[in-house]
């Protein structure tokens, strides 16, 4: 649902001073209306169809993503550093409308792999290899894997091994309630947790168990001091996500020419105040904010980023339902909100996904008490309002049969390929 160019930053253009930044992001980051607009982002590691424990050769992989390239497709088509597909809806005007086209654009793309012998997988990380090899050699990820590399090697990891299902909701009405952008934000750094614990499915990766059932989400806590960090819960939305956009450190400078320069503890503000390496404009600020990768992106619209890819060829069908349901639908979103109440004294110690609510979401999934009497609350409202999203009985009975299998005994996929891996 998004691109870079879809941030509402105009491109280009003189040198920014700090006040037409700040001016820029109050703007464009939450575009308020009714909630109706829903997209995806789905994430898939390639595999090998006869045995997925084998690494695909890199000389197959780009192979693959040249074939696939040719193929029609409604969803954005991009690959991730590590080989990992992803597809990228436009907006839709329904839930309906997003998942069947989602659906047909995945079929397409799996008849174009199998006669490669390639299928895709779900999984949050890739749980036979690693590290895998950076597939990809673009200046941007060069800079990334530099940049990210000096706090440990979480951030390559990131960028090859991991894998998900990011879903796209409108930001919500300029006013009060559970349709209001300030609830909705608020609603999103709680429940996300709870969506992070249903939804683990990466406790094993590179072959070992790693203590962690969404060890993807752990690599996100590692991953930098500040770029995957939620601003500070208090305060106005608009002002609190502008403050951190210009408080994160630059992640690179662009170059016509070479490499693109990686600066150390330059942030986007003192870039501007500076004028160095020299003067920064409105596509370097746009550029900036795709370089954050906070649980949840602002970018007129909210990027709900913490759940982990899921198992099977639909299964990635759930989390966005779920979600969908749990935002755009009133009575849902009241009770979402009565829901994680409780949760909120667990993530006082500061912003996801670092706090002690993340932290236990990420690791111990619903075998904890309060994240599983919230998830049991939010499925039951979820199951009740989306036959009046207009979700079909197939994708009704989907959820179903996922909040029976997994969120009625406190249990998530992660559990499922320990025991394989037992």
């Amino acid at each position: 649902m998004t691109t870079p160019s879809s941030s509402g930053i105009p491109r280009g253009g003189p040198p920014l001073t700090e006040e037409e930044a700040e001016d820029l992001l109050r703007c464009i980051c939450f575009k308020t209306g009714p909630p109706r607009a829903v997209g995806a982002e789905l994430e898939w590691l390639v595999h090998e169809l006869r045995d997925p424990r084998r690494p695909v050769p890199p000389r197959r992989l780009a192979a693959a993503i040249d074939t696939v390239r040719a193929v029609p497709l409604v969803a954005a088509l991009t690959f991730e550093p590590g080989g990992q597909l992803e597809l990228s809806s436009p907006p839709a005007a329904s839930l309906m409308e997003c998942l069947d086209s989602l659906a047909a654009d995945l079929r397409a793309v799996r008849e174009a792999l199998a006669p490669l012998g390639l299928g895709l997988s779900g999984y949050g990380v890739d749980p036979w290899h690693a590290p895998r090899e950076r597939v990809l050699h673009e200046p941007r990820y060069d800079a990334m894997e530099l940049a990210l590399g000096r706090t440990g090697p979480a951030g390559r990891a990131m960028m090859c091994e991991s894998a998900s299902v990011q879903v796209c909701l409108d930001a919500g009405l300029d006013d009060d309630g559970p349709l209001g952008y300030r609830d909705r934000w608020r609603l999103a750094h709680l429940l996300g947790a709870v969506l992070v614990a249903a939804f683990a499915n990466s406790p094993v990766h590179g072959g070992r168990r790693t203590g962690w059932r969404s060890t993807r989400q752990a690599l996100w806590t590692d991953l930098d001091p500040t770029r995957a960090l939620a601003p500070s819960p208090d305060g106005e939305p608009r002002a609190e996500w502008a403050a951190h956009v210009l408080d994160t450190p630059v992640m690179c400078v662009r170059t016509p020419n070479g490499p693109w320069a990686v600066p150390e503890a330059l942030t986007f503000r003192d870039w501007l105040r500076s004028g160095l390496p020299r003067r920064a404009d409105a596509d370097d600020l746009r550029y900036h904010l795709t370089t954050l990768f906070p649980p949840v992106r602002p970018r007129g619209h909210l990027e709900l980023r913490m759940i982990d890819a899921q198992p099977g060829p639909d299964g990635w069908m759930v989390p966005l339902a779920v979600t969908t349901a749990l935002f755009d639908d009133p009575r849902a979103a009241a009770a979402a909100h009565q829901a994680v109440e409780p949760l909120e004294a667990l993530a006082a110690d500061g912003p996801a996904p670092r706090n002690a609510l993340w932290r236990t979401a990420a690791r111990d999934g619903l075998t904890d008490p309060a994240l599983h009497k919230a998830a049991l609350t939010v499925f039951e409202a979820a199951l009740d309002a989306l036959p009046r999203t207009g979700a079909t009985p197939e994708v009704v009975g989907a959820v179903a049969a996922f909040h029976a299998r997994y969120v009625v005994p406190g249990g998530c996929p992660a559990d499922e390929q320990l025991e394989v891996a037992s």
